[in-house]
């Protein structure tokens, strides 16, 4: 089944990375309706991180809180079929570029960008789910002022935690010398916020945000 693509309108039969990978389609569940979508964010949630903090971030720009996007990933279309006047199938396509992180945009006059990753793993956190360009790009956005971090959410465990980009980097970077492959859970918990899923933002992560701003401030 192709992957139908809402954004540009059209089906993607072959989506691949810049260095000739595969791109993993999503599968084609089913839609739900409005009222299913409603019972599943306020009752059993059932959400991905990422529509929980797309959610959330529908809630800070309507509230003139917090300005914040997902990062759209450009692609470069290499060939499309027209079976059909009214939708393209794009045969083969690439990502232009890899990805940096998730997401960026400005809060209280402060630039903000951050990753989002979720895991089942209950006790470590691989180190797997970043690539080293995302942590340059951390580096560099820091650099400059940047308030960066990681918005990690333990599936199975239902928590969800702030990692300061800054922690993150010192793993990633002491992985060359200890080996270690994977952040223990307890690390996580000594050098993160924790935050909790809510009604309205639906994960109320901007409050931890300001934590990092305030601590920056102490410095």
């Amino acid at each position: 089944m192709p992957w139908y693509n809402s954004q540009i309108g059209v089906d993607i039969l072959n989506l691949n990375y810049p260095d000739g990978r595969k791109f993993n389609r999503p599968s084609n569940k089913p839609t739900l309706s409005t009222s299913a979508k409603k019972k599943i964010l306020f009752g059993d949630r059932g959400m991905t991180l990422e529509e929980e903090i797309n959610e959330s971030n529908k809630y800070y720009r309507s509230h003139d809180i917090a300005v914040i996007y997902k990062k759209p990933t450009p692609i470069q279309i290499v060939k499309v079929d027209y079976p059909k006047r009214s939708r393209a199938v794009i045969k083969e396509a690439y990502f232009r570029q890899a990805s940096t992180t998730d997401y960026n945009g400005i809060y209280n006059g402060y630039y903000i960008d951050f990753e989002a990753k979720e895991t089942k793993h209950k006790n470590t956190f691989p180190l797997k789910n970043f690539h080293q360009h995302q942590i340059d790009h951390l580096k560099a956005c820091q650099k400059q002022g940047g308030i960066c971090f990681v918005i990690i959410k333990y599936v199975l465990l239902k928590r969800y935690f702030i990692m300061p980009a800054q922690n993150l980097i010192t793993y990633w970077d002491n992985q060359k010398h200890d080996g270690a492959k994977s952040i223990q859970f307890k690390q996580i918990t000594d050098c993160s916020i924790e935050i909790n899923s809510s009604y309205n933002p639906t994960l109320p992560y901007i409050k931890a945000v300001q934590q990092l701003i305030d601590s920056e401030k102490e410095k």
